[in-house]
């Protein structure tokens, strides 16, 4: 069934909705939808409206909500990716896959050994275009929600910022506990909303891993083999949402 996506939208049963832009001309050309067919709509609430066509018009199509659901493509478990700023467009990359892969949110830290190092209106100017693309790889694969982007932090910030998640995985390419162990952990407490911390491409400043450690994270390990900064949250993303049954069909 075709699916559209329009910011903030929320719509119950009887109630009507238009849908403009470029969605209405595929609607209407591309894909000639005729009233009377059905299509779904996510308002990136994380509720799925079954909308049946009313009218189509060349710059409009008129839709009647018939059902309201919550979308099944959201996991059970929030994630919230707290990245160490990487150089050129790495971050593009890691947005889209993560987003992907189930991301609620992804927040870019400035850390010691990050390479670039953008000033505020540059970091500003960066940030609109890291939430556009979050709303494109939302629609792309079918999310319940926009995933936000976070402005940028200090690395002096993030300890404040984890208070807020029921558990942290810091992931420490010096060592750490297995991943399997440190998700069984986090079986066991239940916990539905977690962080995980990624350093940049220089890897985690001593200072900042025992911070880490001394805010009570899981200190984690991927694996034997060092991966680069766009891979680790791509590969911890999939293990977690694996493990809590986030892949199943």
């Amino acid at each position: 069934m075709p699916r559209f996506f329009i910011e903030n939208l929320s719509k119950s049963p009887g109630e009507s909705l238009t849908v403009t832009g470029q969605d209405a001309v595929h609607i209407a050309k591309s894909l000639r939808m005729k009233p009377g067919e059905v299509l779904t709509v996510c308002g990136g609430l994380g509720f799925d409206m079954l909308c049946e066509i009313t009218g189509v018009f060349p710059d409009a199509v008129e839709l009647s909500v018939k059902e309201v659901q919550a979308t099944q493509s959201e996991p059970s478990v929030r994630i919230t990716l707290y990245q160490g700023l990487p150089k050129g467009d790495k971050l593009e990359l890691i947005i889209e896959k993560t987003i992907e892969l189930g991301v609620c949110g992804i927040i870019p830290v400035l850390m010691q050994r990050s390479v670039s190092r953008p000033d505020a209106r540059s970091a500003a100017k960066k940030h609109e275009r890291y939430q556009k693309q979050a709303v494109s790889a939302a629609k792309q694969c079918g999310r319940g929600i926009i995933p936000e982007v976070g402005e940028m932090i200090a690395f002096s910030a993030l300890p404040e910022c984890l208070k807020h998640h029921q558990a942290v995985i810091f992931f420490y390419e010096c060592g750490g506990e297995p991943l399997s162990t440190v998700i069984g952990r986090l079986l066991e407490c239940q916990a539905t909303d977690v962080a995980i911390v990624i350093g940049p491409e220089g890897g985690f400043d001593p200072a900042e891993a025992e911070a880490l450690q001394a805010s009570g994270a899981f200190t984690a390990t991927l694996g034997r083999r060092i991966l680069r900064t766009e891979t680790a949250p791509i590969a911890a993303l999939a293990a977690i949402m694996y493990a809590t049954g986030n892949m199943d069909g």
